[in-house]
């Protein structure tokens, strides 16, 4: 355990030089919100689960009263992925819904550990060709991913669970940072 604790400090201590990425991070979604545009976050698994976070902290609040702002996550309506996956397969199943709701003034979030999973890059694709930015959140190993990314965190490890607990903290502070953009001041 006191390995995995360690191998846990290191990965998010390099979270610190990746300050200015998540600055610019908050500076683009907080434009997007200002400009009437929405997130759209998406990624399988744990990191589906994280998507489905990112948007509950933002709709809804993460530490202070501020209006809801448009996130959405693709990985929560079970018919559309149940039909699109079973219909036209499981690759496509993030990238038509991007190609159906996704417009240029708006950002779509992906979030792969590996970097490298065909839903997600098929996604990411279409949102380029629809002019939306993209940010992403994925492994040391994430290259295919980030060459599809505006901006694109890379956690310093590739192990699921290190990597994940360094996206955890990372969308953590971004969600404040965004929180604090739209809260009433006092």
């Amino acid at each position: 355990m006191k390995q995995q604790i360690d191998e846990h400090l290191r990965a998010v201590e390099q979270l610190r030089d990746n300050i200015p990425l998540l600055e610019r991070i908050c500076s683009r979604l907080i434009k997007c919100f200002k400009e009437g545009g929405r997130l759209y976050l998406l990624g399988n698994g744990g990191s589906a689960a994280d998507a489905q976070h990112i948007a509950a902290e933002l709709v809804g609040r993460f530490k202070l009263d501020r209006r809801g702002l448009p996130a959405i996550a693709l990985t929560t309506d079970s018919s559309n992925l149940t039909a699109i996956g079973n219909d036209l397969g499981g690759d496509v199943v993030f990238s038509r819904q991007v190609a159906a709701l996704v417009t240029a003034k708006d950002v779509v979030w992906a979030l792969s550990v590996s970097g490298r999973s065909p839903n997600i890059i098929a996604a990411v694709k279409v949102a380029r060709e629809l002019g939306a930015s993209v940010i992403g959140f994925t492994s040391i190993k994430g290259d295919v991913l980030a060459e599809y990314c505006d901006d694109c965190l890379r956690a310093d490890h590739s192990d699921s669970d290190r990597v994940q607990e360094v996206h955890e903290l990372a969308y953590h502070l971004i969600c404040e940072r965004i929180e604090l953009a739209f809260s009433d001041p006092q």
